[in-house]
């Protein structure tokens, strides 16, 4: 199964990073990859993302591998947005966005978030 896909919202593509429920390393790391090889063959500054995490694990590999999503996005990314973040995942987001210079908003609902990338350019 695909982990990320593109969805449309009010007429704007948004590149959808499904990391929800994703426990296993393997999985995860997987998943981020998937992500990066998507986002990183559309042109510079064309794509917004929005990365749903709910009931995701981590680990100090999956930690890496985010950062360097992260990084290696940077260029190819007009706005991203995440969702569904709690307890520990926080800490590891202000680690991640303190790593990659980037800032991706987080949203506790998807229909606000997709809102707000939506009106990025």
């Amino acid at each position: 199964m695909a982990r990320t896909t593109f969805i449309e919202h009010k007429g704007v593509r948004i590149a959808f990073l499904d990391f929800a429920h994703v426990e296993g390393t393997a999985e995860a790391v997987a998943a981020i990859e998937e992500a990066g090889r998507i986002v990183q063959a559309a042109p510079f500054r064309s794509v917004r993302t929005l990365t749903h995490v709910t009931g995701s694990r981590f680990n100090g590999e999956v930690l890496e591998a985010v950062k360097r999503l992260a990084v290696n996005n940077r260029p190819y990314v007009i706005a991203g947005a995440v969702v569904g973040l709690s307890g520990l995942q926080k800490v590891v987001y202000t680690t991640v966005m303190r790593f990659s210079k980037r800032n991706i908003p987080a949203f506790d609902d998807i229909e606000a978030a997709k809102d707000w990338l939506i009106a990025q350019v």
